[in-house]
């Protein structure tokens, strides 16, 4: 009976190792009482990631920061995310202290220290030895690996390169003002060169699935708005850097834009690349932006997503569940298809 009960144990460990969830999400204003946030923690997934606009910030004043995390901190539902899973984190613009804010931001290394402390990053981290708070993770589960790699898209940003209408031409399928352009100058940059030399290096690592957490949207179609497509040879370095790496099983998250949709942008010689944004703990918006790369979506309410790896049916999926627990997008896609051929 002992023996039995042993057997049972051990295939029930096989079979949880089989999968990993990770949920994520992003603007999250701290004067709200974030509901969605004690939603994911009954989920109790292995990981949350907050993508950016963790609180909104917007101060020169590092005592005003520093008050609004501690407001964060105070809240009871994140309180209790906090108690039911790991919490990792990057920022965006609000967290990182100016909206829209790059490189030239004088308080980013105050910010900084703020947000490390406020997220407990362990004092031997990498994140203290240089400069911005990109990082990575990795996970096992069975004989499989996981990579999650954190970008930092603020601490190196060049500056963005504004629309003007006497200048431009707005493309009849905007029905909004557009704020900036694709910056055409081959010496911006979105990421900055140590940044992706320390990228290229950790895809070279060996992982089965690659999880590129990025806080402004990758894979949609340029809209007008901050995102990668403001930066499009920085964009191009990206599909570059996969394609020299070989970085199999690589699809991208992000957050910002106040809604949720998942992109699908097709590249010649590489496999299909996902986006998934989920933005909006909190936050809402009366529009979404057009976007010829979106496949589901979007979702306008408050929500959260949530990637499933499974390694048994070895899938991948891909959701987003809105403050009701309502799946809203759901994609599941077979690992195999986000390989390069042999």
């Amino acid at each position: 009976m002992k023996y039995i009960s042993l057997f049972i144990f051990w295939l029930a460990h096989l079979a949880y190792a089989q999968t990993l969830q990770i949920a994520f999400g992003s603007c999250s204003h701290q004067d709200q009482s974030l509901p969605i946030l004690r939603n994911i923690g009954d989920l109790k997934p292995d990981y949350f990631v907050y993508l950016g606009d963790n609180i909104y910030g917007d101060t020169r004043d590092s005592n005003v920061l520093k008050s609004k995390y501690e407001q964060l901190g105070k809240n009871p539902n994140f309180r209790y995310l906090n108690s039911q899973t790991t919490i990792l984190a990057t920022w965006d613009d609000h967290d990182f202290g100016e909206n829209d804010a790059g490189k030239y931001y004088p308080m980013k290394e105050v910010s900084k220290q703020l947000f490390l402390s406020f997220f407990n990053e362990p004092k031997n981290s990498d994140r203290y030895k240089h400069e911005g708070i990109y990082t990575s993770y990795s996970f096992r589960k069975g004989f499989k690996s996981i990579q999650l790699i954190l970008l930092d898209t603020r601490t190196f940003r060049s500056d963005l390169a504004r629309f003007d209408a006497e200048i431009h031409t707005k493309d009849s399928s905007f029905f909004y003002d557009l704020d900036y352009v694709p910056n055409g100058s081959a010496d911006s940059t979105m990421l900055g060169n140590e940044q992706w030399k320390w990228l290229k290096k950790q895809l070279l690592k060996k992982a089965d699935i690659r999880i590129i957490a990025s806080s402004t949207q990758f894979g949609h179609s340029y809209n007008g708005y901050e995102s990668w497509n403001n930066y499009p040879h920085e964009k191009n370095r990206m599909f570059q850097l996969i394609q020299e790496t070989k970085a199999n099983g690589l699809l991208f998250i992000s957050g910002d834009v106040h809604y949720a949709e998942l992109s699908q942008e097709d590249v010649p010689g590489m496999y299909p690349m996902y986006d998934l944004t989920a933005s909006g703990i909190s936050q809402s918006w009366h529009f979404a932006t057009p976007n010829t790369n979106r496949i589901q979506g979007p979702v306008m309410e408050n929500h959260f997503g949530l990637l499933n790896i499974d390694w048994k049916q070895k899938t991948l999926g891909l959701s987003i569940i809105d403050g009701t627990n309502t799946v809203r997008i759901n994609q599941v896609i077979p690992w195999r298809t986000l390989r390069f051929p042999n």
